[in-house]
């Protein structure tokens, strides 16, 4: 038998793949937060407060600058999985179901605010404006996404 009688065949991969872009694949989870880097500056500011604090007694308490921005740059973070956002800031923090965001916009200097069913806002620590895909993409749905070009 000729082999250009019969019909070609196909695997059943090559069947199921669509002309469609692939999808990235998400984590389970996604972490903004400030970068671990900036704990070099912390310590820098630190070394250079060593001269300050010991030139007369008492002033060690210039320690507690660096300190107190070095919690900042640890705690700040938002967390973002498929069912929830968790905002977390130096002294507390907010876990946020999907189904209580309304919107993400963007507020004061390009960083994001979750706006809740009842129109309060919560500042999302280390969020900008160039996240809100990725945000989007977590949602499930939930949340369009402001850099589809339609």
């Amino acid at each position: 038998m000729d082999t250009e009688d019969r019909p070609a065949e196909t695997s059943g991969d090559e069947a199921a793949t669509t002309p469609h872009e692939p999808q990235p694949q998400l984590p389970p989870k996604l972490v903004f937060r400030v970068p671990g880097i900036a704990l070099l500056a912390v310590l820098f500011a630190a070394m250079c407060a060593t001269p300050i604090a010991f030139a007369k007694p008492g002033l060690q308490v210039i320690y507690l600058v660096p300190l107190a921005i070095g919690v900042w740059v640890v705690r700040n973070r938002t967390v973002v999985d498929r069912e929830r956002l968790v905002a977390r800031t130096t002294f507390g923090g907010r876990d946020l179901p999907w189904a209580e965001v309304a919107a993400v916009k963007v507020g004061a200097k390009s960083w994001a605010v979750a706006v809740l069913d009842d129109e309060t806002e919560v500042p999302l620590p280390a969020v900008r404006a160039r996240h809100l895909s990725l945000l989007a993409a977590m949602s499930g749905g939930r949340m369009g996404d402001p850099s589809a070009a339609e």
